[in-house]
């Protein structure tokens, strides 16, 4: 990833919705099935609404019955940081992105096999990049995820 500078809070409420800015910093969840990727099921990646770091692959998204996009495994696991989250009476883990600490959901461990995690993160927190556009906004690299090998 290239050297990421947070913006001043001033420009972040400038930069994100009401909404991005609420959920990425100060922990807020937007409504299930009322969300802009709960439901996509086209190919590309995702990445954080505030830096632009690679998190997670549609090849890794699957459909919890939650109403938030929810994926098995991280794209880029160094781009995730993981801290414990005690706000509604429980102990849960909370996902972060590494660069930007942007606030991006949480992780249960009741998802599908391979991994058994739920990575269930908010759709304000991220942004989709559909395969055809990866290599022009600068992701070519996760080109080669997508093409299907004709060899």
């Amino acid at each position: 990833m290239k050297e990421f500078t947070k913006l001043s809070d001033a420009e972040l409420r400038q930069k994100l919705s009401p909404e991005q800015y609420q959920v990425t910093q100060h922990e807020g969840t937007e409504p299930p099935f009322r969300n802009a990727y709960w439901d996509n099921k086209k190919p590309g990646i995702y990445v954080d609404v505030v830096s632009g770091e690679p998190l997670f692959s549609s090849l890794d998204k699957y459909d919890s019955g939650t109403g938030w996009p929810s994926f098995t495994q991280p794209l880029e696991p160094d781009n995730i940081a993981t801290r414990t989250d005690r706000q509604l009476w429980m102990a849960r883990t909370e996902v972060r992105s590494k660069h930007a600490d942007s606030h991006l959901g949480h992780v249960f461990d009741d998802g599908p096999a391979p991994t058994g995690l739920r990575y269930c993160m908010n759709s304000a927190a991220l942004r989709f990049i559909p395969v055809e556009r990866l290599e022009e906004e600068g992701y070519g690299e996760y080109l080669s995820l997508f093409r299907q090998d004709s060899e």
